[in-house]
């Protein structure tokens, strides 16, 4: 799912823009921008900075339902924002800086 000023270049930057026109997937990716700051309340599970936040975490301090929460990673996944780790039962998210930095080529190229 490369951003690249190809042909796929669009549909791939309109997939990142219908993730992040959500408020509240916005506001997920900007807490998983310091996640030692945003979550700091939260015990982590597993180390923030190489796995992410567990999901548990993302539906507390969000208050949003678990099917919702789950619903929002599931389509910033499929986006390329987000990358997901398993550690034991629970599902941590950290946000893929690689892809952030693809996508902002791209607007810089294609915009």
């Amino acid at each position: 799912m490369a951003v690249t000023a190809g042909s796929r270049s669009g549909a791939d930057l309109i997939e990142v823009f219908k993730a992040l026109g959500n408020p509240a997937r916005l506001q997920i990716m900007q807490w998983l921008k310091d996640p030692d700051t945003h979550f700091r309340e939260y015990e982590p599970i597993a180390d923030r900075q190489s796995v992410g936040v567990c999901v548990t975490h993302i539906q507390a301090k969000s208050g949003l339902a678990q099917s919702t929460v789950s619903s929002y990673m599931s389509t910033l996944e499929r986006a390329g924002l987000v990358r997901p780790t398993r550690v034991g039962k629970w599902t941590h998210f950290r946000r893929d800086e690689e892809r952030l930095e693809q996508v902002a080529r791209a607007i810089g190229t294609t915009i």
